[in-house]
């Protein structure tokens, strides 16, 4: 799975480098260094306070426009500003458009989501956005979306890893034609999963790392990965995962690993405004 294809025709990078969390310092050379190992995508917030950095590695880069993908996500208190919120956001990236705009989180207790959508189609339809998407989405918001503006994102970013797998979600986006990224895909740095019996028995046998175990599964879902690192050894490593494959016994064994549980905040009732 070289590029996902998106329903607006357009594609997506399956692994990207998560800035969350980093310093725009840090960000400057992690996007450096993920260039370099070959990622194009780079996934960055407004709520981040990271895109000044990642603006300057992209300028410092020396590729053209066309050779990276840039997401970047409206946070719950703009859902009602979309315009300006993009606009600071494209100012600090020092870009005329990103690839791909996301709603961050539903917040539906705000009431404003669909507000929130109607203004991402508005800044597509400008040129400001080439994709506009969701993130922290469950099917009820989705289909509000969809009910009212007869729009249906192209991505839902949501949390995703071998302890909180959304088997249904992950199935019902699929059958939306809904392409599925996954934000923490190694659990928040793999407690709890790089040491499992399954995790640490197929690492073994595939001569893999558990990351890229882990990152493997996801693809073979179907699912695009943004594992977050700012450390050189593993953004390289977390992109060198398309010279193996698992089997579909090992992948049931991954499957297995599923508790759901949560290491984020729950999309119906997180607002933290």
């Amino acid at each position: 799975m070289l590029k996902c294809s998106l329903h607006d025709g357009n594609t997506l990078p399956p692994v990207g480098l998560g800035v969350w969390q980093a310093s725009n310092r840090e960000v400057e050379s992690a996007v450096d260094c993920a260039f370099g190992h070959g990622y194009r995508l780079i996934d960055t917030a407004s709520i981040y306070e990271n895109e000044a950095g990642v603006g300057r590695a992209l300028k410092n880069s020396g590729l053209p426009r066309e050779a990276f993908y840039i997401t970047t996500k409206l946070w719950n208190t703009d859902q009602m500003r979309v315009q300006q919120a993009l606009e600071e956001s494209l100012t600090k990236l020092q870009l005329d458009h990103v690839d791909l705009y996301l709603i961050h989180w539903p917040a539906p207790s705000q009431g404003y989501f669909v507000d929130a959508w109607k203004g991402l189609l508005a800044a597509k339809e400008q040129g400001l956005v080439k994709s506009v998407g969701v993130s922290n989405f469950q099917p009820e918001h989705i289909q509000r979306l969809q009910q009212e503006t007869g729009i249906t994102p192209v991505v839902n970013q949501i949390e995703l890893h071998p302890l909180l797998s959304q088997p249904e979600l992950v199935d019902w986006c699929q059958k939306e034609n809904i392409a599925v990224q996954a934000w923490s895909p190694l659990a928040q740095g793999g407690a709890g999963v790089f040491n499992s019996k399954t995790v640490s028995t197929l690492s073994r046998g595939y001569g893999k790392t558990p990351a890229q175990i882990v990152l493997r599964w996801h693809l073979q879902r179907n699912v695009c990965v943004i594992p977050k690192s700012v450390t050189p050894e593993r953004i390289r490593e977390n992109i060198d995962i398309y010279d193996f494959s698992l089997s579909k016994q090992d992948m049931k064994a991954m499957d297995a690993l599923n508790e759901n549980r949560r290491l984020g905040p729950h999309p119906d009732t997180f607002v933290n405004v």
